[in-house]
């Protein structure tokens, strides 16, 4: 059952024996004892050949002896003996193949009589092949619960050790291409406290996902392996969700402002700051930049003023005042 342990080589994870033949139909079992008839009257023709075959075959030998006797006295031509040997040597193949025609009718006629054969009875423990854990750990899934046919290569269970699990994480193409093995990871909003992490690979094969508002989107699995002590993310399963956030870069004393406050003016990234009651219009250059905050360059001193989601009503010299809410 799942959440069971195995060991590799000795727990047996599945019991499986030949399958049963099926029923015949009417039509099919008269149509096969028609078939077995005919075989039958074949096998006796192939026999009667064989003995057939055979006598010729001793005539053509006796006669080649003959012959050669004859010709070693001086009293058979060269091509006498040319023509008692090819007689004996096609007379020897005869024999084969008429031997070999009545074996393969022989082997149809048994083939047949397996087909007409109904299914057998429950085949005994020595008809039982065990199936044995190919590795130690944990029964993840059942893929096959119940007693079925199965073909070859058909996945019966699935076994996973908890004690290496590891992240994976499909991310964008353009993110992924920021990311590189070694980054620091948190993985969040899986129940518990954020987990800390380390990128070990960036997939080079990316692949194409469909979001869930349509859109198609190129992605690629990022493996993360845990740094935290196992304790702590042991309640995690197989296929379990967890939100990665990947640092791809950090600093000190970072000068950063809300996105919501820059826009462009001219080509250039700018803000509105508040100087005695005065929206003032201030180019800046900015650095690194994510979904809330951007790294501010040139332009702002730490604890200036800015406001946010300026409106078209806002312009250089414009007087302020900050809302009461």
């Amino acid at each position: 059952e799942p959440g069971d342990p195995v060991v590799a080589g000795q727990t047996v994870v599945a019991r499986l024996s030949p399958a049963n033949s099926d029923f015949l139909d009417p039509a099919s079992e008269r149509q096969l004892r028609a078939q077995m008839k005919a075989l039958q009257a074949n096998i006796a023709t192939m026999r009667a050949r064989v003995t057939q075959s055979a006598a010729d075959s001793r005539l053509t030998r006796a006669q080649h002896e003959r012959v050669e006797k004859l010709h070693n006295r001086g009293f058979a031509t060269d091509a006498a003996l040319d023509e008692a040997r090819a007689a004996r040597d096609r007379s020897a193949a005869d024999l084969v193949a008429a031997n070999r025609a009545m074996e393969a009718a022989q082997f149809e006629l048994t083939a047949a009589r397996a087909r007409l054969s109904g299914p057998s009875a429950r085949p005994g423990a020595g008809d039982v092949h065990s199936v044995m854990a190919p590795e130690s750990g944990t029964v993840l899934r059942l893929v096959q619960e119940s007693e079925a046919t199965v073909t070859a290569g058909s996945p019966l269970i699935e076994i996973g050790n908890p004690g290496q699990m590891e992240v994976v994480s499909d991310l964008l193409s353009t993110d992924a291409v920021q990311i590189k093995p070694g980054d620091t990871v948190s993985m969040e909003r899986w129940g518990g406290e954020p987990l800390r992490g380390k990128v070990r690979i960036v997939e080079p094969y990316g692949f194409l996902k469909v979001s869930a508002l349509g859109v198609e989107e190129q992605r690629v699995n990022v493996i993360v392996d845990f740094t935290d002590p196992k304790e702590k993310w042991s309640q995690l399963g197989h296929g379990y969700r967890v939100i990665v956030r990947v640092l791809v870069w950090s600093g000190e004393d970072v000068l950063q402002v809300p996105i919501s406050a820059l826009f462009r003016d001219q080509g250039q990234w700018s803000v509105f700051t508040v100087e005695g009651g005065d929206a003032r219009l201030v180019p800046v250059k900015i650095g690194r930049m994510n979904d809330e905050t951007a790294q501010i360059l040139e332009g702002l001193e730490e604890g200036s003023t800015v406001i946010l989601h300026p409106s078209e009503k806002i312009a250089d010299g414009v007087s302020v005042r900050e809302r009461d809410d």
